[in-house]
């Protein structure tokens, strides 16, 4: 099969803990883009935290938001937004059980509380800035994902049949938080957005991924590769499983596919 286009999660698979990208995976991508092969971004992160992975690996191509916000070569080619109504009912829902949100636009991010240290925990872990406080920021611009503050066992109050938010789709990323994508979203849908925009085929992709939210995207591509450092459950999802990020798993996933 000769491969047309290449996407990477960002945590835990192009970076490290420390939210380095290794110089050899650096140098497998220049590679790839080198013989004209389409590389892409595919992270559950806003388009405003992956900035600076963009700048080193010239890139201006990605999915972000888990599926929601898709861009090729600077200019957006899909886009799926929360709907306002399901956006003011989660808030309400959120903060009647005081569960902090953080509400993500293609621009922005806002928290609807000023201080948490849920939110300060998990937004550590990616490096990357707390967003600011303003509440109900879906009233002035379209949100693509939402950041939902609560524990494991606090899901059924969101998940249940009984919650009333079939139209939506939780993910867990965090002890502390899951993220809220519209129902049916997911990087997967990205990716389908962007073969029908190049002309090509599912077949002709790769995927790079290592956590849940990866999983539909691993399934769906034509060679899904999980990272060695990946859990089980999302490795059974992969056609092959590489090495972690730090042990070459990029370059040694992109050998293993014929592409280097």
């Amino acid at each position: 099969m000769t491969y047309k286009a290449v996407f990477f999660d960002i945590d835990g698979t192009l970076v490290n803990d420390e939210k380095v990208i290794p110089q050899d995976a650096v140098e497998a991508v220049n590679q790839l883009k080198a013989r004209g092969i389409d590389v892409f971004i595919a992270t559950g992160r806003a388009p405003y935290y992956i900035t600076k992975y963009l700048s080193q690996l010239d890139l201006d191509s990605f999915i972000c938001l888990n599926g929601s916000y898709v861009v090729y070569k600077g200019k957006p080619v899909y886009e799926a937004s929360i709907a306002t109504s399901t956006m003011e009912k989660l808030e309400n829902t959120a903060l009647s059980h005081n569960h902090p949100i953080v509400m993500q636009g293609a621009e922005a991010s806002f928290s609807n509380v000023e201080l948490h240290d849920f939110i300060a925990e998990s937004f550590q872990t990616l490096r990357v800035e707390v967003p600011g406080y303003r509440t109900s920021y879906w009233k002035e611009a379209p949100i693509y994902q939402a950041l939902l503050y609560c524990q494991e066992h606090e899901e059924h109050l969101y998940t249940s049949e009984e919650s009333g938010f079939q139209d939506l789709q939780f993910v867990r990323w965090h002890p502390y938080a899951m993220d809220v994508i519209p129902a049916g979203g997911s990087k997967a849908k990205g990716i389908e957005a962007v073969i029908k925009h190049l002309g090509i085929t599912k077949d002709e992709v790769v995927a790079f991924g290592d956590g849940l939210n990866d999983v539909e995207m691993l399934s769906y591509v034509g060679l899904g590769i999980a990272m060695g450092n990946a859990n089980d459950e999302v490795k059974s999802y992969a056609k092959h499983v590489t090495s972690s990020v730090d042990e070459s798993g990029i370059r040694k996933g992109l050998e293993y596919a014929g592409l280097l």
